[in-house]
């Protein structure tokens, strides 16, 4: 199950893009909660659904001979997910500065109850995929990927 869904998450902001994560016995540690490393892998593959729902996939990057490579994660956890859960990782682009810089914002949520899991953010920067450096960005991605750069303030200081 990996489908867009808001079932009882009361998510930070409005309109987020929402990716339901089951959680798989491999995901619990010794302490019986999910690791807190597949949290970095929850938001890396909603960043990838999103970005594929906006008309970008890896073709895509990879006929601009350009994508988006992370340059910083942070992740700030509220609450332990138990086994056998489903998660909602909701996440929205709260800057693209139309050159190189793109963040995202990310609440997870445990499925049912709503109770957010935790808050993470993700810094990209745009690099030419045939050499690995820095470029900036096709006026497709300063476009494509809308900011909400009005968001971003909630997120300082979340609930």
């Amino acid at each position: 199950m990996n489908k867009p869904t808001q079932d009882n998450a009361e998510f930070i902001a409005p309109d987020p893009f929402v990716l339901a994560v089951d959680v798989r016995d491999a995901d619990i540690d010794d302490f019986g909660h999910v690791n807190n490393v597949v949290y970095l892998g929850w938001i890396a593959r909603a960043a990838w659904a999103h970005s594929k729902a906006l008309g970008f996939d890896f073709a895509a990057y990879r006929d601009r001979d350009c994508g988006f490579v992370v340059t910083r994660h942070e992740i700030d956890y509220r609450a332990a997910c138990p086994p056998e859960a489903t998660a909602l990782v909701a996440t929205w682009i709260t800057a693209n500065d139309a050159r190189l810089r793109l963040r995202r914002r990310f609440q997870i949520c445990l499925q049912g109850t709503g109770t957010t899991l935790a808050f993470a953010m993700s810094d990209f920067a745009t690099i030419k995929i045939s050499t690995g450096r820095a470029c900036r960005m096709p006026a497709e991605f300063a476009s494509g990927y809308p900011a909400r750069d009005a968001l971003e303030p909630v997120f300082t200081d979340p609930r």
